[in-house]
């Protein structure tokens, strides 16, 4: 595979709004997700598995996430609907749902994005990121973390992303944030990194705002994205990233996922 080159993003990013289009340019479509489906179902059980528990996920998280209907489930018109809700479950103050395609479908370099109208509210933690497919023997950090988006909900206008490795993970990790115009809340907004061997690029939208490249990670440790990722959608509540949720937090919000796209550099 060739390194990736921004000839053809700009056609790429055409994509907003638009579920069936492949854009002109050197890229080839390797997976596609529409979150077709009745209302109420779960994701396609071919693509996705739900993480279940509330015993605070490493990052002394309130949730238990569900596979419940009520805390993830597809709209019956093309969307996957993820609900975080404040009540009381099996011990713990709030439910909400994180579902991956461990297993089932990765990735490994690329454009990989996803049109997203994202949650807000203090507490709230809503995210698209990935893990290394060996993350089950190599352990975290070490298989690598790539978060394409993460958002703390009492900052609902700042777009975060970030890279996780040995020697740089958890509040050491490597990234960068963009401020949108306004709260990302309010519309969908297409989130995307574009990954090749030795370069991650992040946008918001046609907004390239952060890069992370090889040669930089010798001064902070060991570069590890150089084998697939699997894909994971979440939404988290409280936890070390975000503030406390308090009253002023709605007891109910819901990131709605219109699509997920993985393209490769078309071979020459």
């Amino acid at each position: 595979m060739k390194s990736l080159t921004f000839a053809g993003l700009a056609a790429l990013l055409l994509l907003a709004g638009c579920r069936t289009d492949v854009p002109d340019g050197p890229w080839d479509l390797l997976w596609t997700e529409d979150f077709d489906g009745d209302e109420g179902a779960f994701p396609n059980p071919d693509r996705w598995t739900a993480d279940i528990g509330g015993w605070g996920w490493g990052n002394n998280e309130l949730q238990h996430y569900t596979d419940r209907p009520e805390n993830v489930g597809l709209s019956g018109d093309g969307r996957l609907l993820i609900t975080a809700k404040r009540e009381q479950y099996e011990g713990n103050e709030w439910t909400s749902a994180r579902i991956k395609t461990e297993g089932l479908e990765e990735v490994e370099y690329g454009w990989i994005g996803a049109r997203i109208k994202l949650p807000a509210g203090k507490g709230i933690w809503p995210a698209f990121w990935m893990l290394g497919n060996d993350f089950e023997d190599a352990g975290w950090p070490d298989c690598g973390e790539i978060d394409i988006l993460e958002l703390r909900g009492s900052a609902p206008a700042d777009l975060n992303g970030t890279v996780h490795g040995p020697g740089y993970s958890g509040g050491q990790g490597i990234g960068g944030t963009v401020r949108a115009d306004g709260s990302l809340a309010d519309d969908f907004h297409i989130y995307n990194v574009v990954w090749d061997p030795d370069r991650i690029w992040w946008f918001l939208d046609d907004e390239l705002f952060y890069t992370f490249s090889r040669d930089e990670v010798p001064q902070f440790g060991t570069w590890v994205y150089d084998h697939p990722f699997f894909m994971i959608l979440n939404v988290a509540v409280g936890g070390n990233y975000p503030l406390p949720p308090d009253a002023s937090t709605p007891d109910e919000v819901t990131m709605e996922v219109d699509w997920i796209r993985a393209f490769s550099a078309a071979a020459e």
